[in-house]
């Protein structure tokens, strides 16, 4: 310890350090492995500091307790009466000499000196020194003070206490007392493995816990390097930010979602901050299972999710969903269904409108020219009796074209449908003419599904609007679709139905929901569901 032993330790601690801190910077070693070895140099470094001021503490301890032993023994000898007594007498070392030699032997002191005022001592350990002079500070205790103090005298450095011996209230003699510094490090290097032990044990117990770490920190980062991992995390950053699909990661626990990206967010319209699944839509909340290519749909869109169940490195499994966007798709392939409608009706009445002009010209031939001009005119009237009803009750052209395509179309499928005389309205405000196509056309759509089959199968279709409200009732001849059906069909967006797969209800229920307006649905007296969108006023 006097040799510089801490400080030589602290400096050989730091240059390792440093030397293993180069290596971790090289990016050679894996995290685990860089995290190991610095927790290891770190402890070492923390034993040996604590190690050090362990020994010093205990170096210290050792000289406070040597100095309260030799002056609480020189103050006892020194307050004895016999030693006064002996003092006064003729013969001072003959009396106090064995006396003291006891007492030192039995406490483990070097020395006790019993001295004349003027040093020449009585008593000593080496019986050659009695009679010489004391060396050593001795003022103080001629002055009546009791002191200790580290000094150099006949048997090498100690620590000693000095005394006054009083007799009458006047100092007759001083006792001091003393331990070598040589028995003090006896005592001290019998302290020193225990020490050292307690350093290694702890030093052992940490370097396990930090090998423990290590192990765990290694299986969970792959016992990849720093730069590995940064690469790792730069490349998912960008991939979650620059995909145009949604993903929805949840781990084991299933509660929170671990991973969302902006499509999600924007898609799902979730909150900022973390997503849990009662944040997602009603269609998306139920447990892990594997989706392929199943349409949810929300309030605003219509969307194809996949979901895997995956095993993320766990004791369990997570889910990772991805999400695409089928709005625009969807909407253009109704419009397209309701085109290709119209072009069958078309083909379908150039059909049967070759039969007729056949059925003319044969007649004419025949020369039934006024049975030819009753039979050919009878159609031509019941055909624009209708178109002139629908554009004269039905202010937007697309929709009554609609109309009139579904009525052609249903008949087709010999289905009676009648757009009941209740129909009147100026606009489909506030519905954009696309959004009307879509309401009206997918009701229609699954009215006639739902009636085709039976023998006097009919649809009735009604749309009115006022000043408050726009209203459209599909009612038909089918079973009928009970409001908790329809709620599961209108959130979930698929069905059993072959041919929509479910999409109608769902998007009439977004838009419904989107224009802030109601669906309610009925079976009895007859199967209907009814539509109603609150109109701003002046629209």
């Amino acid at each position: 310890m006097e040799n510089g032993g801490p400080a030589r330790d602290f400096r050989h601690c730091l240059v390792h350090f440093v030397h293993v801190e180069v290596l971790v910077r090289s990016g050679r070693w894996s995290l685990a492995r860089q995290v190991f070895a610095l927790q290891l140099v770190l402890l070492v470094l923390v034993t040996g500091l604590w190690s050090g001021y362990a020994v010093l503490d205990a170096r210290r301890d050792s000289d406070r307790t040597a100095t309260r032993e030799v002056t609480d023994i020189a103050v006892t000898v020194a307050a004895a009466p016999s030693t006064a007594a002996a003092v006064g007498s003729p013969d001072p070392t003959a009396l106090l000499q064995p006396v003291t030699e006891r007492i030192r032997k039995a406490t483990g002191v070097d020395f006790i000196v019993v001295m004349a005022p003027d040093r020449t001592r009585f008593t000593h350990t080496d019986p050659a020194r009695i009679g010489r002079p004391f060396t050593g500070n001795i003022d103080r205790a001629l002055a009546g003070a009791t002191f200790s103090e580290t000094y150099t005298g006949s048997l090498g450095p100690s620590i000693r206490a000095v005394t006054p011996v009083r007799d009458d209230g006047q100092v007759v003699a001083l006792v001091s007392a003393g331990v070598t510094r040589a028995a003090i490090g006896d005592r001290f290097a019998e302290q020193l493995p225990i020490v050292l032990g307690v350093a290694a044990l702890g030093l052992f117990v940490a370097a396990t816990g930090s090998l423990l770490l290590n192990r765990r920190l290694h299986r969970q980062t792959r016992g990849l390097a720093p730069a590995q991992l940064w690469a790792m995390y730069e490349h998912h950053d960008a991939i979650l930010h620059a995909m145009h699909e949604g993903l929805l990661v949840f781990g084991p626990a299933g509660a929170q979602a671990e991973v969302v990206n902006d499509e999600a967010r924007r898609l799902l319209d979730l909150p900022p901050g973390p997503v849990t699944r009662s944040d997602l839509p009603v269609s998306l909340r139920g447990p892990a299972r594997t989706v392929r290519d199943e349409t949810h749909v929300t309030a605003d869109r219509v969307l194809l999710v996949n979901q895997d169940i995956v095993d993320l490195g766990r004791r369990a499994n997570g889910t990772v969903t991805t999400i695409r966007d089928h709005t625009e798709l969807r909407t253009v392939l109704g419009e397209l269904d309701t085109v290709r409608g119209f072009a069958e009706s078309l083909r379908a009445q150039a059909h049967e409108s070759a039969n007729r002009l056949h059925t003319v010209v044969t007649m004419v031939e025949l020369g039934r020219y006024r049975e030819a001009v009753e039979f050919a005119t009878a159609e031509l009237e019941l055909s624009q009796a209708l178109i002139d009803r629908l554009l004269a009750e039905v202010g937007d052209p697309v929709l009554a074209a609609l109309l009139l395509g579904k009525v052609n179309e249903a008949a087709e499928r010999d289905i009676e449908l009648t757009v009941t005389a209740e129909t009147g309205l100026d606009s489909v405000a506030p519905l954009s003419s696309r959004e009307a196509v879509t309401l009206v056309g997918n009701l229609i759509d699954n009215a006639i599904d739902a009636a085709a089959g039976d023998a006097d199968a009919w649809v009735e279709v009604t749309v009115r609007a006022d000043a408050s409200t726009l209203l459209v009732r599909v009612a038909d001849s089918g079973p009928g679709l009970p409001p908790e059906s329809f709620l599961r069909a209108a959130e979930r967006g698929y069905s059993t139905k072959s041919r929509h797969h479910g999409l109608g209800l769902a998007l009439v229920h977004g838009l419904v929901v989107r224009h802030g307006g109601a669906v309610t649905t009925a079976t009895v007296p007859e199967s209907a569901i009814t539509v109603s969108i609150p109109r701003k006023a002046g629209a």
